[in-house]
């Protein structure tokens, strides 16, 4: 798997192991369609949680108790004066505009079909439909990031410092992230992030083996990243002091929301773009993880929370499933691993169930029916 990530000192339960900032993060393209529901750099939520969730709910009249609960900050949002891309702050619109918007910045040609940014960007979501997965973009701010960047060696050792594959493992992860034409696909994808992006100092990440084991390194790595301005309102809810009788009628409240919002728009989904973090990139998986990320702030800083106690020298390990595909059968899970990230899990969890069967109940076959990159989204890691 992965390189591994070792507790230094013994963490008890509920305990951040560590925040992280990625090294660079991206939204994905067809979020960005939906007036850039994103910060375009730390992908805090731009839209309140009233607004995220009628928009989730398909009902404009919605009105939520408690806004004064709701973080969203409007005032604050700004926007590239040349392109019109949105942050939630000054802070991120200057911070992008160091590290990498300057190459990236389509300034009067936003609306122009005929930019190559803009043609490797409809390339992309006519290949990658919604919900994504990784985004073309990704690797676009690496580049850009490097050709803004005074020290571009400090950065080309940052990005080094991510799994690399094989070259046949590179290529089920392009197949798996493009489909059956990926050849073709990424042949195309290759041309058009040259016309867009190329650099004689990269020259090697344009090649063909080159591109290729970039594209596998984001896929291979991208974290999602979740932020949702709605998660953050019941959170703050949740932590209110009211009367017994106002509690239950702002529970009963809630619940009946998630539950309209998914019967509309289906399992909420609130990744809003991939990241790379080099520390996060490290743990391997085990379908009984001492540890899981989170979003808590609202933006791109993942946080590491300890499941259970770990002990000095022990490993910190996440899961790479969700929670219901941690309840699967040992073979089915080992079915989702191989598929996604290349590898048998011999957790202790896998190695106790060794003798198991390798069937999988009628339940579980229909299920692995509609397994895909969605429900992984939450989960991508470093393998």
């Amino acid at each position: 798997q992965g390189k591994g990530l070792f507790a230094t000192r013994n963490i008890r339960k509920g305990e951040t192991v560590f925040v992280e900032r990625p090294v660079v993060s991206s939204q994905f393209l067809w979020n960005a369609l939906y007036n850039y529901r994103a910060c375009d750099h730390c992908l805090r939520a731009l839209e309140t949680a009233e607004e995220n969730a009628q928009r989730l709910l398909g009902k404009s009249s919605l009105v939520l108790p408690h806004p004064e609960q709701c973080s969203i900050r409007k005032d604050l949002h700004q926007q590239c004066p040349r392109c019109q891309v949105t942050y939630c702050s000054a802070e991120c619109r200057q911070a992008a505009l160091e590290q990498y918007h300057q190459v990236l910045c389509l300034g009067p040609s936003r609306d122009d079909p005929t930019h190559p940014l803009n043609k490797l960007q409809e390339a992309w979501r006519n290949m990658h439909y919604p919900p994504e997965t990784s985004s073309i973009m990704l690797m676009a701010r690496m580049v850009a990031t490097i050709k803004q960047a005074k020290d571009k060696e400090w950065w080309i050792k940052a990005f080094s410092q991510f799994c690399n594959k094989t070259a046949n493992e590179e290529e089920e992860i392009v197949h798996k992230l493009l489909g059956d034409k990926f050849k073709g696909q990424l042949e195309l994808l290759r041309l058009l992030f040259t016309e867009a992006l190329y650099d004689e100092y990269l020259s090697r990440w344009f090649t063909p083996e080159g591109f290729r084991s970039l594209f596998a390194l984001v896929g291979t790595n991208g974290q999602g990243i979740g932020t949702s301005s709605l998660s953050q309102w019941v959170h703050a809810c949740d932590a209110l002091e009211l009367p017994v009788l106002q509690r239950e009628e702002l529970d009963a409240f809630i619940d009946q929301l998630y539950k309209d919002i998914e019967k509309e728009s289906g399992e909420f989904l609130n990744c809003e773009g991939s990241g790379l973090y080099v520390l996060q990139s490290c743990c391997n998986h085990s379908c009984i993880p001492n540890a899981e990320t989170s979003f808590p702030e609202n933006n791109f800083l993942l946080h590491l929370t300890a499941l259970e106690d770990i002990e000095a020298g022990e490993e910190i390990c996440i899961s790479y499933l969700d929670c219901c595909q941690r309840e699967r059968s040992r073979h089915s899970r080992n079915k989702i691993l191989r598929e996604n990230y290349l590898f048998t899990c011999s957790c202790p969890k896998c190695l106790a169930q060794a003798d198991d069967a390798d069937v999988t109940s009628d339940e579980e076959e229909e299920g692995e029916g509609e397994t895909d990159d969605a429900e992984l989204e939450d989960e991508m890691t470093d393998v």
